[in-house]
């Protein structure tokens, strides 16, 4: 049996694993909007500031991190999901 590197390791940004938290709330995928709402409203309840930036930097974290989520309904789909795998 092989082990993968665990994508959830300690250098995985925190950004990310939001918005993998918000995704899995979602059954595993969600429209893009949705998404970025969601994890607004975590870090809002949470305490954490809000920059204007956030949504610019959350859908950075969907393209740094294509090995954890993918767009389930091609490249022109504003819909993101977790990798197959990713749980």
């Amino acid at each position: 049996m092989t082990h993968k590197t665990n994508p959830w390791g300690p250098k995985l940004d925190p950004l990310a694993h939001d918005v993998a938290t918000v995704l899995k709330s979602m059954g595993g995928s969600a429209h893009q909007k949705v998404v970025v709402d969601c994890v607004t409203a975590m870090k809002r309840q949470r305490g954490e500031a809000i920059n204007q930036d956030l949504a610019a930097k959350i859908i950075e974290v969907f393209e740094r991190y294509r090995d954890l989520f993918i767009r389930p309904f091609g490249e022109g789909s504003m819909r993101w999901a977790l990798a197959p795998g990713v749980a």
